[in-house]
Parts: structure tokens; sequence; C-alpha cells
């Protein structure tokens, strides 16, 4: 697992100060351009769930669409997109959560989950841990029972996890600093 990690860390490219001073981004687009290593991605992902009845994948949005789309497919489960608020055309559940500045509220429509659904939420980023432990308040809300978090990337060092230490949680790759 450590070659892998390796292996994906090298086709992601970091821009220092993106969007603001002091932050380096960890560019996907690289990645995803990559054949080899977004199949790695996926299949890192299905070996983690494949013998667990997974029903639904739930992603938030947008670039947790990529991986969570794919990864449905694969497992031959549904795909359930988390949304921004008014972004969703049906009657929907809000969930709010806090931004380093201010309050957002994402939503998914109310007849996306039964009860009992087997579900993972997945995310591009696991950074401060708000944006989904929002997702998954949401999901049990709805009352699905959420089997795992999977994340490509873990910024450790913003302590994300602690806020969703009661999940079983994969990330593929993790930067325990800036």
């Amino acid at each position: 697992m450590k070659h892998d990690e390796e292996y994906l860390k090298s086709t992601i490219r970091s821009i220092p100060n993106f969007p603001k001073k002091g932050i380096v981004f960890r560019d996907i687009t690289t990645l995803l351009k990559d054949p080899k290593a977004l199949r790695l991605v996926i299949d890192l992902f299905y070996e983690e769930y494949r013998d667990k009845s997974i029903s639904k994948v739930v992603s938030v949005e947008s670039r947790g669409f990529i991986f969570g789309a794919a990864l449905a497919y694969k497992l031959q489960a549904g795909f359930l997109p988390i949304r921004k608020k008014g972004k969703l055309p049906a009657d929907t559940v809000q969930q709010q959560y806090a931004l380093e500045y201010g309050i957002d509220s994402m939503e998914i429509h109310t007849d996306a989950i039964q009860p009992g659904d087997r579900i993972i939420v997945h995310d591009d980023l696991l950074a401060t841990g708000g944006t989904i432990e929002a997702a998954c308040k949401l999901v049990e809300r709805l009352e699905g029972e959420i089997v795992g978090l999977s994340f490509l990337i873990e910024l450790s060092f913003l302590n994300g996890r602690e806020r969703i230490k009661q999940y079983p949680i994969q990330t593929l790759i993790t930067y325990d600093s800036e």
C-alpha cells in the first residue's frame, strides 16, 4: 500500500499559495489524466468495499463525484450526489456546516436513501472534517447505514479524522504537513 501511496502522490501537482497565501493546493487533475493512477484509485477503493454489500455511494460536490460515481459503478451500487443548497430539483433535506468564515448548507433528495441502505460516503479530500460530517448527518437523517468513509487525500495535520472517528475511514494518500 505504501508503494501505491507514493506512486499516487507523484501524480498530484502541488501548487503553493493557492487559493490564498500559505496554502498548498493538491491538484488532482494531474492524477485524473494518468490512466494508470485513475484506475489504481478506483481499484483500491473497490477492494475496500467489494464484500460489504454496499447499496449506494454518496458523494459530496464536486470533485467527490469523480471517484464516487466510478466506485458506485464498479460496486454495482447506486450513486447519490450531495449538492450545495438550491442545486437539486426535487424535495430535499438540508444540513448546515461551518466554513472558515461563515456557514453554508448542503442537501440531498429526500427519496435518495431508503432505511437500511448500506452507504459509503466519499469525498476527494478530508481536511477539517466539517463537510463530511454534515454529509454523514444527512445520510443518517434518512436512515442510511454508513459502512465507511473514503477519501483520496487526507490532510492529517488539520485533524479532520477526529470529527468523524466513529466511522471506518479509508484514505489513499496522507499529507502530514502543508
